[in-house]
């Protein structure tokens, strides 16, 4: 069994630059508090903008020899630091539990998950490969190559404190570019604790730098403004992401957006509804609702309505809301209480316009909030256009499946969607009509990294994981040479 001694032996609470832990230069420190108990876990340094130049000035320092290195010795590293996380798991899961409230099982699950990335891309370090171009005439030969883009810049959001550091960092380093990474000041503790197992790993001082703050607004302006940051990532709200987008296109900065999403969740009536009904609560309520994924929109045909409310309300009813470091906990509290009044707003707007309330519904102690399925839900309710991010779950009947593919393209996001039927020709119409970078069929979970993730839309720019997510954090080279003797 972890304890709390080991738990507390990956705390920091410096920040981490050119392979040096640090406080902020004017001294300031933040808060992390538990969301399932109010306590404070730690103190933590609180940076402006003038210590994150520093960190970007240290990466640029280090690009030139870090790119230098073999692929085979970035493999390497990366390989180090992934065998570390696995050997810290627990530790890692129970640190990020206490920052976020997701529960253990989550949390073990996202170390796994977020490790995956560094594992993948350790691989993918040697992968890299160019192409030799049929010469055009035959005194030349025409070559690409795929280089290091340079300093990258990552901000990441609270609800997968881990997962989405790695999920960018792992391509970045692979590819022979060093990172500053932003971590969310609700969960900065695990971004830190990575940092102190990256260094452990043996990346060479500037390669590997993170940097924690309260002052958003600033330090987003330094990393989009920076014209020594060449890509900027970013994990987060449409409304910000469009704003990052507008800050780097004064330096024509490389960016990957990963954005919000409205995922429509659809059962046809030729589908297995036991098999639905668990894809929708793996969908739904992982992390008590609070991804970018979940499925925010359910839409149930007339045949199986019925059904599919009953056995879905069942399944909710039997969750058991809890502190995630409690081992029967099957959902946590959420992250703080303007995601909480969210929810309430959300629920009260659906009841006011006629949504029924089939189970939960209710406000519990602190930041908890019952498991919650709706049903008459329709289109004007606000729960269907925005993220409740949240544990409610809007079930809607449709008739046709031109309709239910009419209502769930009628949004301006474009990230997750799910549907189930196991009618073959069903199953490629619906997946090519909607309007999403990721269809899951059958499926309600369906993150992985060995498969492409990123949006269409307002859902976001690029793909992260897989053999895809290289490209993002490169740069293509044409090399011609001429006066070539046939």
């Amino acid at each position: 069994m972890t304890t709390n001694e080991e738990v507390n032996s990956l705390i920091r609470t410096q920040a981490y630059i050119n392979g040096t832990w640090v406080s902020a230069a004017r001294g300031a420190t933040f808060e992390v508090v538990n969301p399932a108990n109010g306590n404070v876990v730690a103190s933590v340094t609180d940076m402006d903008a003038s210590d994150v130049r520093k960190a970007i000035d240290a990466a640029n320092a280090a690009w030139p020899a870090y790119r230098d290195l073999t692929a085979k010795e970035r493999a390497g590293l990366l390989k180090k630091w992934y065998a570390l996380m696995m050997e810290h798991k627990e530790e890692l899961a129970r640190l990020m539990t206490m920052e976020c409230g997701k529960v253990l099982a989550e949390s073990r699950g996202e170390v796994d998950y977020g490790a995956s990335f560094i594992e993948w891309f350790a691989e993918e370090a040697r992968r890299s490969y160019g192409d030799v171009i049929p010469a055009h005439t035959k005194d030349r030969r025409l070559v690409v190559v795929k280089q290091s883009i340079g300093v990258v810049a990552a901000i990441t959001p609270w609800n997968f404190p881990l997962a989405m550091i790695t999920r960018k960092v792992g391509p970045a380093l692979a590819a022979g570019s060093p990172v500053v990474v932003k971590p969310p000041s609700e969960t900065p503790l695990t971004g830190l604790a990575i940092a102190y197992l990256a260094e452990k790993a043996g990346f060479p001082p500037g390669v590997y730098n993170t940097i924690t703050t309260t002052r958003n607004t600033e330090v987003g302006e330094e990393l989009c403004g920076n014209n020594k940051v060449r890509k900027l990532s970013f994990t987060g709200s449409t409304a910000v992401g469009k704003i990052l987008m507008k800050q780097c296109a004064s330096n024509l900065k490389k960016i990957s957006l990963e954005l919000g999403g409205n995922a429509p969740f659809i059962v046809f009536d030729d589908a297995d509804v036991d098999a639905a009904v668990k894809g929708a609560m793996i969908s739904k309520f992982r992390n008590n609702g609070q991804t970018c994924v979940c499925a925010n929109r359910l839409y149930v045909q007339d045949g199986i309505y019925e059904e599919f409310v009953a056995k879905l309300s069942k399944a909710v009813s039997a969750l058991k809301v809890g502190n995630g470091l409690d081992t029967d906990s099957q959902m946590g509290p959420l992250i703080n209480e303007k995601g909480l009044k969210k929810v309430k707003q959300h629920l009260a707007d659906a009841v006011s316009k006629g949504a029924r309330v089939m189970v939960g519904g209710n406000e519990m102690d602190g930041l908890f909030f019952e498991p919650t399925v709706l049903t008459d839900v329709t289109p004007e309710m606000v729960i269907t256009q925005e993220e409740v991010f949240g544990p409610v779950a809007p079930v809607s009947r449709f008739s046709t499946e031109e309709e239910v593919i009419r209502l769930a393209n009628d949004t301006p996001y474009g990230l997750a969607s799910y549907f189930f039927s196991r009618d073959v020709s069903r199953c490629w119409r619906v997946a090519e009509a909607l309007e999403y970078g990721m269809v899951g069929i059958n499926d309600g979970l369906i993150s992985t990294e060995v498969a492409p993730f990123g949006g269409v839309k307002e859902s976001g720019i690029g793909r992260e994981g897989s053999k895809y997510g290289m490209d993002y954090y490169m740069e293509i080279k044409y090399l011609c040479f001429g006066g070539i003797n046939s």
